[in-house]
């Protein structure tokens, strides 16, 4: 399936129907599966045999959705997360644990960041955030004996900083970890982070996957790629007996290619339960097979908003990877050759009261904590999703007080820079 085209994949994968059988993914909305004897149900709880006992571990339709999505980033397997947050917790707590330690892109979502610097810390997991345009002797001296996994996001929010995957990666094989890559902004219609050296991905399928700010969710997709019993000291809860599993040692019954979605799914998923409800899967697939439709106008029109901005004296700074002025440029043409995604972030003069006044004008663009989506939206990070942040990790991220981020939708781009433009008046 990964041989045809993107588009192919977004419409046909994860689901071949049987003759007779629905043509569209079925929701299964069932908690429990039915078995003839304790013994067929034993063999599922043994990992012995596929299949389903409860939904809270794995539900049909979530697994075909998320081979759908295993197919477009060109993983070996996937698994449905209940959001976006809880997809890049588990991605990093199936090879964290207390002691550990996370090397972390500086420039990254504020929740994610709250997550890695706060909440995981509470758990004994520390974290070294390093510059996105660290050199290789800088990402080498963030490393230590505990690090256990490097994170960024492809493309930043709300920076538009665009992670040098390749680097990362080198960095981190260097170092005998994986290198985990957030790819919810390019989503894998314009770029791929397998291809170029990570080994896991994650995504908030709420964003362009859904696109249509109907279902919350999440994904990760394993690459298949991390060996896994080559670095066993480092990851003993893949490559050791997992006894709440009758001793089973993941890497070795699974392989690269399954261990590390087994045990995220067998022993993350089963003890916190963030499982993506079977109505949100499908109404995800249904996204899912118009995104390669949707990302090009994305695309397009945050290209046309970010120049027009460009032009405004009302504007100090617009970030936008697809500007040929924008630092970023470069690797976002070496990443993303048709384009990233369609936000936009800028920095007005007169900071917060500037943006606040600015939102308040608009018409078409709602102000939402919300990203991604086909309206367009626009917030103030600092004053909502970034709000928890202080102004120097604030400044850090690349995120300045006056700085709106707007997600360009799929109006007409004449009408929202006409939008755009009143508002600035």
């Amino acid at each position: 399936m990964n041989q045809q085209g993107i588009g192919t994949r977004c419409v046909q994968a994860g689901y071949t129907p049987g003759n007779g059988e629905p043509r569209q993914i079925p929701i299964i909305q069932s908690t429990t599966f039915k078995y003839d004897t304790s013994e067929d149900m034993g063999k599922l709880f043994d990992l012995e045999a596929s299949g389903y006992f409860y939904t809270r571990l794995q539900n049909p339709t979530n697994d075909h959705v998320a081979a759908k999505i295993a197919a477009l980033e060109g993983g070996t397997a996937g698994m449905l997360t209940s959001s976006g947050q809880a997809a890049n917790f588990f991605a990093l707590f199936n090879i964290c644990e207390a002691g550990s330690h996370i090397v972390a892109s500086s420039s990254i979502y504020g929740g994610t960041f709250n997550l890695i610097a706060v909440t995981m810390a509470k758990m004994g997991i520390e974290v070294t955030f390093v510059d996105p345009n660290a050199s290789q002797e800088e990402l080498d001296a963030a490393f230590k004996d505990n690090t256990r996994a490097v994170f960024g996001e492809t493309i930043a929010n709300p920076a538009l900083t665009v992670l040098d995957i390749e680097a990362f990666a080198a960095a981190a094989h260097r170092h005998g970890v994986p290198l985990i890559v957030d790819n919810t902004f390019p989503t894998p219609v314009n770029c791929r982070p397998i291809e170029w050296g990570a080994d896991i991905v994650t995504h908030s399928t709420t964003k362009y996957m859904d696109g249509h700010g109907a279902a919350v969710g999440g994904a990760i997709v394993d690459s298949g790629k991390f060996d896994w019993m080559a670095h066993a000291d480092k990851f003993p809860g893949l490559t050791t007996p997992d006894e709440s599993y009758h001793g089973i040692v993941y890497a070795e019954k699974f392989g690269k290619e399954g261990a590390f979605i087994t045990k995220a799914t067998a022993q993350l998923m089963r003890d916190f339960g963030c499982i993506q409800s079977p109505q949100n899967a499908f109404i995800l697939n249904l996204g899912l097979e118009s995104l390669h439709v949707r990302m090009p106008k994305h695309v397009e029109n945050g290209l046309a908003v970010a120049k027009f901005l460009q032009e405004q004296p009302e504007v100090v700074k617009v970030n936008y990877p697809g500007l040929e002025s924008d630092p970023y440029h470069e690797l976002a043409k070496k990443y993303m050759p048709n384009g990233g995604c369609g936000v936009v972030s800028f920095e007005l003069k007169g900071g917060r009261a500037a943006a606040e006044s600015f939102m308040k004008k608009l018409r078409l663009a709602a102000i939402e904590t919300h990203v991604a989506d086909a309206r367009t939206c626009c917030l103030n990070p600092a004053t909502s999703t970034h709000r928890q942040m202080t102004d120097e990790q604030l400044a850090a991220a690349g995120i300045p007080a006056g700085l709106v981020r707007m997600s360009c939708g799929l109006e007409d781009k004449e009408d929202l820079i006409a939008d755009i433009a009143n508002a600035l008046k």
